[in-house]
Protein backbone atom coordinates (compact mmCIF):
# COMPACT_ATOMS: atom_id res chain seq x y z
CA UNK A 1 0.00 0.00 0.00
CA UNK A 2 1.88 3.02 -1.23
CA UNK A 3 1.35 6.59 -0.19
CA UNK A 4 -0.27 8.03 -3.31
CA UNK A 5 -0.88 11.67 -4.16
CA UNK A 6 -4.24 11.61 -2.40
CA UNK A 7 -2.69 10.35 0.85
CA UNK A 8 0.14 12.87 0.59
CA UNK A 9 -2.40 15.67 0.13
CA UNK A 10 -4.38 14.37 3.12
CA UNK A 11 -1.22 14.40 5.25
CA UNK A 12 -0.79 18.07 4.37
CA UNK A 13 -4.42 18.72 5.25
CA UNK A 14 -3.96 17.06 8.64
CA UNK A 15 -1.00 19.35 9.39
CA UNK A 16 -3.05 22.32 8.19
CA UNK A 17 -5.89 21.21 10.46
CA UNK A 18 -3.48 21.06 13.40
CA UNK A 19 -2.07 24.53 12.73
CA UNK A 20 -5.48 26.09 12.10
CA UNK A 21 -6.97 24.50 15.21
CA UNK A 22 -4.02 25.55 17.36
CA UNK A 23 -3.98 29.14 16.12
CA UNK A 24 -7.74 29.51 16.41
CA UNK A 25 -7.84 27.92 19.86
CA UNK A 26 -4.93 29.92 21.33
CA UNK A 27 -6.26 33.16 19.82
CA UNK A 28 -9.75 32.49 21.15
CA UNK A 29 -8.40 31.64 24.59
CA UNK A 30 -6.36 34.84 24.73
CA UNK A 31 -9.09 37.12 23.39
CA UNK A 32 -12.05 36.01 25.49
CA UNK A 33 -10.33 35.20 28.80
CA UNK A 34 -12.10 37.12 31.56
CA UNK A 35 -14.72 38.58 29.21
CA UNK A 36 -18.41 37.91 28.67
CA UNK A 37 -17.48 35.86 25.59
CA UNK A 38 -15.66 33.21 27.62
CA UNK A 39 -18.84 31.17 28.36
CA UNK A 40 -19.73 31.27 24.65
CA UNK A 41 -16.33 29.87 23.70
CA UNK A 42 -16.78 27.13 26.29
CA UNK A 43 -20.24 26.38 24.82
CA UNK A 44 -18.73 26.12 21.32
CA UNK A 45 -16.19 23.61 22.58
CA UNK A 46 -18.70 21.59 24.62
CA UNK A 47 -21.48 21.46 22.03
CA UNK A 48 -19.69 21.58 18.66
CA UNK A 49 -15.97 20.96 18.35
CA UNK A 50 -15.51 18.49 21.20
CA UNK A 51 -18.42 16.21 20.11
CA UNK A 52 -17.25 16.32 16.48
CA UNK A 53 -13.71 15.39 17.48
CA UNK A 54 -14.95 12.65 19.79
CA UNK A 55 -17.03 11.07 17.03
CA UNK A 56 -13.93 10.88 14.86
CA UNK A 57 -11.87 9.38 17.69
CA UNK A 58 -14.57 6.83 18.50
CA UNK A 59 -14.44 5.70 14.88
CA UNK A 60 -10.74 4.92 15.37
CA UNK A 61 -11.32 3.14 18.67
CA UNK A 62 -14.08 1.11 17.01
CA UNK A 63 -11.62 -0.89 14.90
CA UNK A 64 -9.00 -1.58 17.59
CA UNK A 65 -10.23 -5.04 18.61
CA UNK A 66 -10.54 -6.53 15.09
CA UNK A 67 -7.23 -4.93 14.10
CA UNK A 68 -5.33 -6.41 17.06
CA UNK A 69 -6.87 -9.86 16.65
CA UNK A 70 -6.36 -10.10 12.88
CA UNK A 71 -2.87 -8.57 12.79
CA UNK A 72 -1.33 -10.48 15.69
CA UNK A 73 -2.91 -13.79 14.72
CA UNK A 74 -1.76 -13.50 11.11
CA UNK A 75 1.69 -12.34 12.22
CA UNK A 76 2.24 -15.46 14.31
CA UNK A 77 0.56 -17.82 11.83
CA UNK A 78 2.70 -16.36 9.06
CA UNK A 79 5.83 -17.66 10.74
CA UNK A 80 4.94 -21.17 9.62
CA UNK A 81 4.96 -24.17 11.92
CA UNK A 82 6.44 -22.85 15.16
CA UNK A 83 7.99 -26.28 15.69
CA UNK A 84 9.93 -25.99 12.44
CA UNK A 85 11.30 -22.48 12.66
CA UNK A 86 14.77 -23.78 13.28
CA UNK A 87 17.90 -21.92 14.19
CA UNK A 88 17.51 -19.04 11.69
CA UNK A 89 13.90 -18.38 12.69
CA UNK A 90 14.60 -18.31 16.40
CA UNK A 91 17.70 -16.19 15.90
CA UNK A 92 15.72 -13.70 13.80
CA UNK A 93 12.88 -13.45 16.31
CA UNK A 94 15.31 -12.97 19.20
CA UNK A 95 17.11 -10.22 17.28
CA UNK A 96 13.81 -8.47 16.53
CA UNK A 97 12.71 -8.65 20.16
CA UNK A 98 15.98 -7.46 21.70
CA UNK A 99 16.55 -4.56 19.29
CA UNK A 100 12.93 -3.43 19.60
CA UNK A 101 13.18 -3.57 23.40
CA UNK A 102 16.39 -1.53 23.17
CA UNK A 103 14.60 1.12 21.09
CA UNK A 104 11.77 1.30 23.62
CA UNK A 105 14.27 1.62 26.48
CA UNK A 106 15.99 4.52 24.72
CA UNK A 107 12.66 6.30 24.30
CA UNK A 108 11.61 5.76 27.91
CA UNK A 109 14.99 6.92 29.20
CA UNK A 110 14.77 10.13 27.19
CA UNK A 111 11.18 10.89 28.17
CA UNK A 112 12.02 10.29 31.85
CA UNK A 113 15.06 12.59 31.66
CA UNK A 114 13.54 15.37 29.53
CA UNK A 115 9.96 15.02 30.87
CA UNK A 116 8.40 16.97 27.99
CA UNK A 117 4.88 16.64 29.42
CA UNK A 118 5.71 17.64 32.97
CA UNK A 119 5.45 21.09 34.48
CA UNK A 120 1.90 22.04 33.54
CA UNK A 121 0.29 24.17 36.23
CA UNK A 122 -1.67 22.06 38.69
CA UNK A 123 -4.93 23.75 37.74
CA UNK A 124 -4.41 22.86 34.08
CA UNK A 125 -3.68 19.23 34.96
CA UNK A 126 -6.84 19.16 37.04
CA UNK A 127 -8.88 20.64 34.22
CA UNK A 128 -7.50 18.07 31.78
CA UNK A 129 -8.33 15.25 34.15
CA UNK A 130 -11.85 16.58 34.61
CA UNK A 131 -12.31 16.96 30.87
CA UNK A 132 -11.48 13.31 30.30
CA UNK A 133 -13.10 12.09 33.53
CA UNK A 134 -16.32 11.07 31.80
CA UNK A 135 -14.37 8.98 29.30
CA UNK A 136 -12.45 7.28 32.10
CA UNK A 137 -15.70 6.61 33.96
CA UNK A 138 -17.17 4.95 30.89
CA UNK A 139 -14.10 2.74 30.70
CA UNK A 140 -14.60 1.60 34.27
CA UNK A 141 -17.40 -0.79 33.33
CA UNK A 142 -15.41 -1.97 30.32
CA UNK A 143 -12.38 -3.21 32.25
CA UNK A 144 -11.73 -6.01 34.65
CA UNK A 145 -10.65 -3.61 37.36
CA UNK A 146 -7.46 -5.57 37.95
CA UNK A 147 -4.51 -3.25 37.92
CA UNK A 148 -1.32 -4.35 39.55
CA UNK A 149 1.09 -7.14 40.40
CA UNK A 150 0.22 -10.84 40.31
CA UNK A 151 -3.46 -10.16 39.57
CA UNK A 152 -2.50 -8.42 36.33
CA UNK A 153 -0.35 -11.41 35.34
CA UNK A 154 -3.11 -13.92 36.12
CA UNK A 155 -5.74 -12.01 34.17
CA UNK A 156 -3.61 -12.01 31.02
CA UNK A 157 -5.12 -15.48 30.48
CA UNK A 158 -8.82 -14.85 29.72
CA UNK A 159 -11.55 -17.17 30.97
CA UNK A 160 -13.71 -15.95 28.10
CA UNK A 161 -11.90 -14.42 25.09
CA UNK A 162 -15.15 -13.05 23.63
CA UNK A 163 -15.84 -11.24 26.90
CA UNK A 164 -12.26 -9.93 26.87
CA UNK A 165 -12.87 -8.47 23.41
CA UNK A 166 -16.19 -6.92 24.46
CA UNK A 167 -14.56 -5.36 27.54
CA UNK A 168 -11.46 -4.28 25.58
CA UNK A 169 -9.25 -6.19 28.00
CA UNK A 170 -6.29 -5.79 25.68
CA UNK A 171 -3.68 -7.89 27.49
CA UNK A 172 -6.06 -10.85 27.47
CA UNK A 173 -6.92 -10.22 23.82
CA UNK A 174 -3.24 -10.10 22.85
CA UNK A 175 -2.55 -13.36 24.70
CA UNK A 176 -5.47 -15.10 22.99
CA UNK A 177 -4.46 -13.74 19.56
CA UNK A 178 -0.89 -14.99 19.94
CA UNK A 179 -2.12 -18.41 21.07
CA UNK A 180 -4.67 -18.56 18.25
CA UNK A 181 -1.99 -17.73 15.67
CA UNK A 182 0.42 -20.33 17.07
CA UNK A 183 -2.30 -23.00 16.87
CA UNK A 184 -3.09 -22.02 13.28
CA UNK A 185 0.57 -22.31 12.35
CA UNK A 186 0.72 -26.02 13.23
CA UNK A 187 -2.52 -27.06 11.55
CA UNK A 188 -2.32 -28.78 8.14
CA UNK A 189 -2.42 -26.17 5.38
CA UNK A 190 -5.79 -27.31 4.02
CA UNK A 191 -7.38 -27.03 7.47
CA UNK A 192 -5.87 -23.64 8.31
CA UNK A 193 -6.44 -22.00 4.93
CA UNK A 194 -10.16 -21.11 5.40
CA UNK A 195 -9.54 -19.38 8.74
CA UNK A 196 -6.47 -17.58 7.39
CA UNK A 197 -8.61 -16.33 4.50
CA UNK A 198 -11.19 -14.96 6.94
CA UNK A 199 -8.51 -13.23 9.03
CA UNK A 200 -6.80 -11.76 5.96
CA UNK A 201 -10.14 -10.42 4.74
CA UNK A 202 -10.85 -8.99 8.21
CA UNK A 203 -7.45 -7.29 8.23
CA UNK A 204 -8.04 -5.83 4.76
CA UNK A 205 -11.49 -4.57 5.81
CA UNK A 206 -10.03 -2.87 8.87
CA UNK A 207 -7.36 -1.16 6.74
CA UNK A 208 -10.08 0.15 4.40
CA UNK A 209 -12.06 1.51 7.37
CA UNK A 210 -8.91 3.17 8.73
CA UNK A 211 -8.49 4.80 5.32
CA UNK A 212 -12.04 6.16 5.44
CA UNK A 213 -11.62 7.45 8.98
CA UNK A 214 -8.27 9.09 8.16
CA UNK A 215 -9.87 11.02 5.28
CA UNK A 216 -11.79 12.88 7.98
CA UNK A 217 -8.63 13.38 10.04
CA UNK A 218 -8.09 17.06 9.09
CA UNK A 219 -11.53 17.94 10.48
CA UNK A 220 -11.13 15.67 13.50
CA UNK A 221 -7.67 17.04 14.34
CA UNK A 222 -8.86 20.64 13.96
CA UNK A 223 -11.78 20.06 16.34
CA UNK A 224 -9.70 18.21 18.93
CA UNK A 225 -6.77 20.64 18.97
CA UNK A 226 -9.09 23.65 18.97
CA UNK A 227 -11.02 22.21 21.91
CA UNK A 228 -7.85 21.73 23.96
CA UNK A 229 -6.08 25.00 23.11
CA UNK A 230 -9.24 27.11 23.41
CA UNK A 231 -9.61 25.97 27.02
CA UNK A 232 -5.95 25.65 28.06
CA UNK A 233 -4.01 28.12 25.89
CA UNK A 234 -0.51 27.74 24.45
CA UNK A 235 0.94 25.78 27.39
CA UNK A 236 -0.20 22.56 25.71
CA UNK A 237 1.49 23.54 22.43
CA UNK A 238 4.83 24.11 24.14
CA UNK A 239 4.60 20.64 25.69
CA UNK A 240 3.74 19.20 22.28
CA UNK A 241 6.89 20.71 20.76
CA UNK A 242 9.01 19.15 23.51
CA UNK A 243 7.33 15.80 22.84
CA UNK A 244 8.12 15.92 19.11
CA UNK A 245 11.77 16.78 19.76
CA UNK A 246 12.04 13.95 22.32
CA UNK A 247 10.68 11.37 19.87
CA UNK A 248 12.96 12.59 17.08
CA UNK A 249 15.97 12.53 19.40
CA UNK A 250 15.22 8.93 20.42
CA UNK A 251 14.80 7.83 16.80
CA UNK A 252 18.06 9.58 15.84
CA UNK A 253 20.01 7.94 18.68
CA UNK A 254 18.76 4.49 17.76
CA UNK A 255 19.42 5.04 14.06
CA UNK A 256 22.89 6.53 14.36
CA UNK A 257 24.28 4.80 17.45
CA UNK A 258 22.52 1.44 17.88
CA UNK A 259 22.33 0.52 14.21
CA UNK A 260 25.95 1.59 13.64
CA UNK A 261 27.12 -0.66 16.48
CA UNK A 262 25.02 -3.59 15.24
CA UNK A 263 26.20 -3.22 11.64
CA UNK A 264 29.85 -2.95 12.70
CA UNK A 265 29.78 -5.64 15.41
CA UNK A 266 27.32 -8.22 14.09
CA UNK A 267 27.25 -7.33 10.39
CA UNK A 268 31.02 -6.94 9.99
CA UNK A 269 30.54 -3.87 7.79
CA UNK A 270 31.38 -0.19 7.96
CA UNK A 271 28.29 1.76 9.08
CA UNK A 272 29.11 4.50 6.53
CA UNK A 273 29.27 1.96 3.70
CA UNK A 274 26.06 0.34 4.92
CA UNK A 275 24.15 3.62 4.91
CA UNK A 276 25.54 4.57 1.50
CA UNK A 277 24.31 1.31 0.01
CA UNK A 278 20.81 1.45 1.51
CA UNK A 279 20.10 5.14 0.85
CA UNK A 280 17.37 4.21 -1.66
CA UNK A 281 15.62 2.13 1.02
CA UNK A 282 15.82 5.00 3.51
CA UNK A 283 14.35 7.53 1.06
CA UNK A 284 11.55 5.17 0.02
CA UNK A 285 10.63 4.37 3.64
CA UNK A 286 10.61 8.05 4.61
CA UNK A 287 8.46 9.11 1.66
CA UNK A 288 5.89 6.29 1.87
CA UNK A 289 5.56 5.94 5.67
CA UNK A 290 4.84 2.26 4.96
CA UNK A 291 6.97 -0.81 5.69
CA UNK A 292 4.81 -2.86 3.34
CA UNK A 293 5.11 -0.39 0.46
CA UNK A 294 8.89 -0.27 0.92
CA UNK A 295 9.34 -4.06 1.05
CA UNK A 296 9.98 -4.65 -2.69
CA UNK A 297 12.62 -1.91 -2.69
CA UNK A 298 14.12 -3.24 0.55
CA UNK A 299 14.52 -6.74 -0.86
CA UNK A 300 15.89 -5.63 -4.24
CA UNK A 301 18.42 -3.16 -2.82
CA UNK A 302 19.55 -5.56 -0.06
CA UNK A 303 20.33 -8.24 -2.62
CA UNK A 304 21.86 -5.93 -5.24
CA UNK A 305 23.81 -3.44 -3.10
CA UNK A 306 24.62 -5.43 0.04
CA UNK A 307 24.85 -8.81 -1.67
CA UNK A 308 22.57 -10.54 0.83
CA UNK A 309 21.46 -14.03 -0.27
CA UNK A 310 17.86 -14.43 -1.41
CA UNK A 311 17.14 -17.22 1.06
CA UNK A 312 17.88 -14.75 3.87
CA UNK A 313 16.11 -11.68 2.46
CA UNK A 314 13.09 -13.77 1.46
CA UNK A 315 12.58 -14.86 5.07
CA UNK A 316 13.88 -12.03 7.24
CA UNK A 317 12.64 -8.94 5.38
CA UNK A 318 8.95 -9.88 4.93
CA UNK A 319 8.89 -11.07 8.54
CA UNK A 320 10.53 -7.82 9.63
CA UNK A 321 7.97 -5.72 7.74
CA UNK A 322 5.34 -7.38 9.94
CA UNK A 323 7.07 -7.85 13.28
CA UNK A 324 10.22 -5.72 13.57
CA UNK A 325 8.92 -2.25 14.46
CA UNK A 326 11.77 -0.58 16.38
CA UNK A 327 10.65 2.97 15.62
CA UNK A 328 7.00 2.24 16.32
CA UNK A 329 7.80 0.76 19.74
CA UNK A 330 10.01 3.75 20.65
CA UNK A 331 7.28 6.16 19.54
CA UNK A 332 4.62 4.33 21.52
CA UNK A 333 6.70 4.28 24.71
CA UNK A 334 7.51 7.99 24.54
CA UNK A 335 3.92 8.91 23.69
CA UNK A 336 2.41 6.96 26.59
CA UNK A 337 4.76 8.51 29.15
CA UNK A 338 4.29 11.97 27.64
CA UNK A 339 0.51 11.71 28.00
CA UNK A 340 0.94 10.37 31.53
CA UNK A 341 3.14 13.37 32.39
CA UNK A 342 0.62 15.82 30.93
CA UNK A 343 -2.11 14.28 33.10
CA UNK A 344 0.12 14.21 36.18
CA UNK A 345 0.05 10.39 36.39
CA UNK A 346 3.08 8.86 38.10
CA UNK A 347 4.23 5.58 36.52
CA UNK A 348 6.37 3.39 38.77
CA UNK A 349 9.07 1.04 37.47
CA UNK A 350 6.67 -1.91 37.21
CA UNK A 351 4.19 0.01 35.08
CA UNK A 352 6.97 1.34 32.86
CA UNK A 353 8.10 -2.25 32.30
CA UNK A 354 4.51 -3.01 31.28
CA UNK A 355 4.76 -0.11 28.81
CA UNK A 356 7.97 -1.63 27.38
CA UNK A 357 6.34 -5.04 26.97
CA UNK A 358 3.14 -3.62 25.49
CA UNK A 359 5.08 -1.39 23.09
CA UNK A 360 7.10 -4.36 21.82
CA UNK A 361 4.10 -6.69 21.52
CA UNK A 362 1.66 -4.21 19.98
CA UNK A 363 4.32 -3.05 17.52
CA UNK A 364 4.04 -6.57 16.07
CA UNK A 365 0.38 -5.90 15.36
CA UNK A 366 0.89 -2.44 13.87
CA UNK A 367 -0.27 -2.40 10.26
CA UNK A 368 2.61 -1.62 7.89
CA UNK A 369 0.72 1.34 6.43
CA UNK A 370 0.75 5.08 7.19
CA UNK A 371 -0.46 5.83 10.75
CA UNK A 372 -0.95 2.11 11.40
CA UNK A 373 0.33 2.45 14.98
CA UNK A 374 -2.26 4.99 16.15
CA UNK A 375 -5.12 2.57 16.99
CA UNK A 376 -2.73 0.28 18.88
CA UNK A 377 -1.29 3.19 20.83
CA UNK A 378 -4.74 3.71 22.31
CA UNK A 379 -4.60 0.08 23.45
CA UNK A 380 -1.52 0.78 25.57
CA UNK A 381 -3.13 3.85 27.14
CA UNK A 382 -6.02 1.74 28.45
CA UNK A 383 -3.57 -0.72 30.05
CA UNK A 384 -1.45 1.90 31.84
CA UNK A 385 -3.10 2.12 35.25
CA UNK A 386 -2.04 4.10 38.29
CA UNK A 387 -3.71 4.92 41.63
CA UNK A 388 -4.96 8.18 40.08
CA UNK A 389 -6.13 6.41 36.90
CA UNK A 390 -7.27 2.92 38.02
CA UNK A 391 -9.14 2.35 34.74
CA UNK A 392 -6.16 3.40 32.62
CA UNK A 393 -5.39 6.61 30.78
CA UNK A 394 -8.27 7.66 28.51
CA UNK A 395 -7.55 6.62 24.89
CA UNK A 396 -9.10 9.90 23.76
CA UNK A 397 -5.95 11.61 25.07
CA UNK A 398 -4.25 10.53 21.83
CA UNK A 399 -5.85 13.68 20.42
CA UNK A 400 -2.98 15.64 21.93
CA UNK A 401 -0.44 14.15 19.49
CA UNK A 402 -2.46 13.22 16.40
CA UNK A 403 -1.72 16.42 14.51
CA UNK A 404 2.06 15.88 14.53
CA UNK A 405 1.94 12.17 13.79
CA UNK A 406 2.69 12.40 10.05
CA UNK A 407 6.29 13.61 10.39
CA UNK A 408 6.89 11.19 13.26
CA UNK A 409 5.38 8.37 11.18
CA UNK A 410 7.80 9.05 8.32
CA UNK A 411 10.76 8.99 10.70
CA UNK A 412 9.75 5.88 12.64
CA UNK A 413 9.04 3.96 9.42
CA UNK A 414 12.58 4.76 8.29
CA UNK A 415 13.85 3.27 11.55
CA UNK A 416 11.62 0.20 11.17
CA UNK A 417 12.78 -0.62 7.64
CA UNK A 418 16.46 0.04 8.34
CA UNK A 419 16.20 -2.30 11.33
CA UNK A 420 14.92 -5.05 9.02
CA UNK A 421 18.02 -4.71 6.83
CA UNK A 422 20.39 -4.83 9.82
CA UNK A 423 18.65 -8.04 10.90
CA UNK A 424 19.08 -9.60 7.46
CA UNK A 425 22.76 -8.60 7.44
CA UNK A 426 23.27 -10.15 10.89
CA UNK A 427 21.57 -13.42 9.88
CA UNK A 428 23.62 -13.67 6.68
CA UNK A 429 26.91 -13.09 8.53
CA UNK A 430 26.07 -15.40 11.45
CA UNK A 431 25.09 -18.22 9.07
CA UNK A 432 28.35 -17.89 7.12
CA UNK A 433 26.88 -16.64 3.83
CA UNK A 434 29.24 -14.77 1.52
CA UNK A 435 27.96 -11.33 0.53
CA UNK A 436 27.96 -10.89 -3.24
CA UNK A 437 26.89 -7.37 -4.25
CA UNK A 438 26.48 -6.72 -7.96
CA UNK A 439 29.49 -5.31 -9.76
CA UNK A 440 29.65 -1.56 -9.53
CA UNK A 441 27.48 -1.39 -6.42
Amino acid sequence: MQLDKGETANAGKILLGLLAGAVAGVAGHALVAGTAWQPRLAWTVEKITQPAGQMWLRALIMIVVPLVFASLTLGVAGLGDVRKLGRIGLKTLLYFFLVTACATAIGLTLVNVVQPGAGLPAELQQELQQRFASDAAKMKDATTGVSFGVDLLVNIVPRNPVQAMAQMDMLALIFFSLLFGAALSILPADRARPMLGVLEALGDIVVVIIGWVMKLAPIGVFCLIFSVTALFGYDILLKLLGYVLTVLAGLAIHFVVVYSVLVWWLGKMSPVEFLRKIKTIVVTAFSTSSSNATLPTTMAVSERELGLPRQVTGFVLPLGATMNMNGTALFEGVTVLFIAQVFGAQLDLWMQLVVVLMSVVTAIGAAGVPSGAIPLLMVILTVVRTPDFPQGLPPEAIALVLGVDRILDMCRTTLNVTGDVTAALFIARSEGFELKPEAGS
